[in-house]
């Protein structure tokens, strides 16, 4: 007589959650997956879906009588009302087997070979089915050596429960009571271990049975054992039996899933994580009851494979929804555990960055030392060596952080959006620097650093593109992919070295001590003449300086370094409005002429207003005003290097009124951000720095200061007569830092030498391509 699974009175799947379990027969779990079975939330499914109660001889009533179905389907609503009282009980006896013994068994290894069994068993059920094989990629892991000692001690453990579940599927046992059984056999392992012990007993009963169905029809000795179990006269009626073997797949697929699940947790590192943290303390109560469930769906799905060979394909059509009944149970303590799997993995990650971060500030600390640079750029850049982390920009092929060994490194620290008046004025410093390789400033790499949104993983087809793009058009080291730079780099990177939007260059020596956290203002003051930029050669540096013409036009334009040798008078002026342009340029000229002097003009433009720029310069262009940069790279160089040595200066901690040249350098820069301006020079020696509203008014009034000329010269004539006007009139001078960089805490005012008041200001250029502000 055809006999199933009788699932006993403690059978609610769907409909009741599971409780904690109360009382003092629940012992505690000292393993690592200790607590107490926790409900799971599980509303969706009505009491019409619960997992059917039958005794034995049942079933069969139940398929030739519709209306004893209706009868139990009533009983099963009777005997919900008692299920969250039950649940309790039924949780109590199953915490009351545990009684681990200490052994820590290392279960992926067999949990390998078991996905394996399943994954291939679950695929041929996917192939009588529906017809196709979607071919399941398993790594062939169980086939290492070191798998077979232990496989050897659970050979025996796992064959005691494969028969039991075959005996007790035969027999029609009560599926709690085999479930009750398999615990009791499984007492003194971890909750990790009982799982993946009583699938591998499933998957070897479930794979043996696709295993005869897959080759009996070739081999002759299967075929017979094929008979026995009745499998040809089943696999020729597999049309009726679809949803059944659907349902089958579903839930054993969905077991494998628990199963990894719980295995995750077992593997968490205890060095990151406690069982005190909340995600993990609500998985570890909920993980006994999901052992449960999943060991208890092993059972069923046992039964079913049972029914079909002693039953017929005839029978156990309506049965694949107590499967699914199952299978939707496993699903919600699935996604209960993934969420709290995922908040641990989190958790861990976060302490994880929070260790790299201190383990970086350790290794800059002053007073440690390092032998070479390996350890400091293996921290930033990459640890491991399973690759080769940066690009050869010169080669274009991989190369490994070895290529930097004992060398002075710069460090390229930049967003994606970095101005390509930036990267081309940089490239060509880099390529001067390699051409006299020989030379102690050209005796460093540097090595391109991106800093993107890690938050966003993977990155979007739209970064990748740009930073490839980027990369590309470099000469010097990068890093091969931006995913490599961590996130507790990018903090180091933020809150040490100060990195915000603009491009920053840390100069490390070749122990990897930091000699600059920022060399990128040095570097456009003075080029690799600044090597090995430190705070000491800066000083030295400006102690050559002093406020001449070649201070601000070096290296931009050979033209006027000409002209500085031939002793021309030389006016660099700027604005963007065109009207004032043409007053001062045709004013300039008249003045010269009156004169007899040699003047030549330069159109630089303004620290912004990008567009505005361009235009003044086409018209000064077809006027023939005067000369005018038309390289937009030219003009962003000359106001990003009075910036850059604004930046210098306020680190090096210069008081404005004791710093005639700072005093000059922020004039500039406050009258190239309001209206026009202009500065005379004769040869490299400035004569005026003016605003315009003094510098047309001196050139207008010619007529007073031309006598004066004979006697003093043209240069102290002018100068005076400028002087007088600037005295009256004293432009207001204004200084915009953006919230992106780091502000000085007061400023002088370089007019009056007071003390500048702070505004808080918002400012729209209404140009979305303009020259990039202050780089400090």
């Amino acid at each position: 007589m055809a006999q199933t699974t009788n699932t006993g009175p403690l059978h609610p799947l769907v409909k009741g959650p599971v409780n904690k379990p109360g009382g003092a027969s629940a012992k505690p779990l000292p393993d690592h997956n200790h607590g107490t079975a926790q409900s799971i939330p599980d509303s969706s499914v009505s009491a019409s879906q619960q997992l059917h109660v039958a005794t034995p001889g049942a079933k069969q009533a139940h398929m030739k009588n519709p209306s004893a179905s209706h009868a139990l389907i009533r009983a099963d609503r009777t005997a919900g009302m008692l299920g969250m009282s039950e649940d309790n009980v039924m949780m109590n006896q199953i915490l009351a087997t545990h009684a681990p013994d200490g052994r820590e068994i290392d279960v992926r290894p067999l949990l390998y070979l078991v996905e394996d069994i399943l994954n291939r068993a679950t695929e041929h059920v996917d192939v009588i089915v529906k017809g196709t094989q979607a071919r399941v990629e398993m790594e062939e892991k169980a086939q290492q050596a070191n798998y077979i000692a232990m496989l050897e001690a659970l050979t025996f453990t796992i064959d005691r429960i494969a028969c039991e579940l075959s005996y007790k599927a035969y027999r029609g046992s009560d599926a709690h009571a085999t479930t009750t059984a398999i615990f009791n056999l499984l007492s003194s392992y971890t909750w990790d271990a009982k799982l993946v012990l009583s699938l591998s007993a499933f998957a070897l009963n479930y794979g043996e049975f696709w295993l005869l169905a897959q080759i009996y029809s070739t081999n002759q000795l299967a075929k017979s054992m094929a008979i026995l179990k009745q499998l040809p006269s089943l696999l020729e009626h597999t049309a009726p039996l679809k949803p059944r073997f659907e349902a089958l797949n579903i839930l054993i697929r969905t077991m494998m899933d628990v199963t990894r699940c719980v295995v995750e947790f077992k593997e968490l590192p205890s060095m990151y994580i406690s069982q005190d943290a909340p995600a993990l303390a609500t998985a570890l109560n909920l993980i006994p009851t999901a052992v449960y469930w999943t060991i208890r769906s092993m059972v069923a799905c046992a039964a079913q494979i049972s029914s079909l060979a002693t039953m017929g394909h005839e029978y156990g059509i309506s049965e694949s929804w107590e499967l699914s009944a199952l299978a939707h149970k496993l699903r919600n303590i699935h996604e209960h555990l993934r969420q709290q799997l995922n908040f641990c993995h989190q958790y861990i990650e976060e302490k994880k960055e929070v260790e790299t971060y201190r383990l970086l500030l350790n290794l800059f600390a002053p007073n440690v030392m390092h032998i070479d640079n390996m350890k400091i750029l293996k921290a930033l850049i990459y640890a491991r060596d399973d690759k080769l982390p940066l690009i050869d920009g010169t080669t274009r092929r991989k190369v490994g952080l070895e290529v930097l060994r004992r060398k002075n490194v710069l460090l390229l620290i930049s967003s994606l959006e970095f101005s390509s008046d930036e990267l081309a004025i940089l490239e060509q410093i880099y390529n001067d620097s390699r051409i006299h390789e020989t030379r102690l400033e050209s005796q460093y790499e540097v090595v391109w650093i991106p800093v993107v949104d890690r938050s966003v993983v993977p990155l979007s087809d739209e970064t990748r593109t740009k930073f490839e793009t980027l990369r590309s058009t470099m000469p010097w080291y990068s890093v091969e992919d931006p995913l490599l730079i961590e996130k507790p780099v990018i903090r180091f990177i933020k809150e040490v070295w100060h990195f915000r939007t603009k491009p920053i260059l840390v100069v490390l020596d070749p122990q990897g001590k930091v000699l600059s956290p920022n060399a990128i203002h040095m570097m456009w003051i003075w080029g690799s003449t600044a090597f090995p930029f430190t705070s000491l050669r800066e000083e030295a540096l400006w102690r050559e300086e002093t406020w001449r013409l070649e201070l601000l036009i070096d290296g931009i334009d050979p033209m006027i370094l000409n002209w500085i040798k031939e002793e021309k008078y030389i006016f660099l002026y700027g604005g963007d409005d065109i009207e004032w342009v043409r007053k001062f340029a045709t004013s300039a000229r008249s003045v010269a002429s009156a004169s007899g002097i040699p003047l030549e003009m330069v159109y630089v433009g303004k620290s912004n207003k990008r567009e505005q720029v361009k235009k003044v310069t086409t018209i000064i262009n077809v006027d023939n005003l005067s000369h005018a940069w038309q390289d937009q790279a030219m003009v962003w160089f000359f106001w990003a290097r009075l910036e850059s040595m604004l930046f210098s200066k306020i680190q090096l901690g210069r008081v404005d009124d004791q710093d005639p040249m700072l005093l000059q350098i922020k004039k500039l820069l406050s009258y190239g951000r309001e209206g026009g301006w202009a500065v005379l020079s004769q040869g490299s020696d400035i004569v005026v720095n003016a605003h315009s509203t003094t510098i047309l008014p001196a050139l207008g009034g010619y007529d007073e200061w031309k006598v004066n000329v004979a006697d003093k010269g043209f240069k102290l004539a002018f100068k005076e007569y400028h002087d007088r006007l600037h005295d009256v009139a004293h432009p207001c001078c204004r200084f915009e830092f953006p919230t992106t960089t780091r502000v000085p805490e007061s400023m002088r005012c370089p007019e009056c030498l007071r003390t500048m008041e702070t505004y808080t200001s918002f400012v729209c250029c209404h140009d979305d391509q303009g020259i990039p502000g202050s780089l400090f």
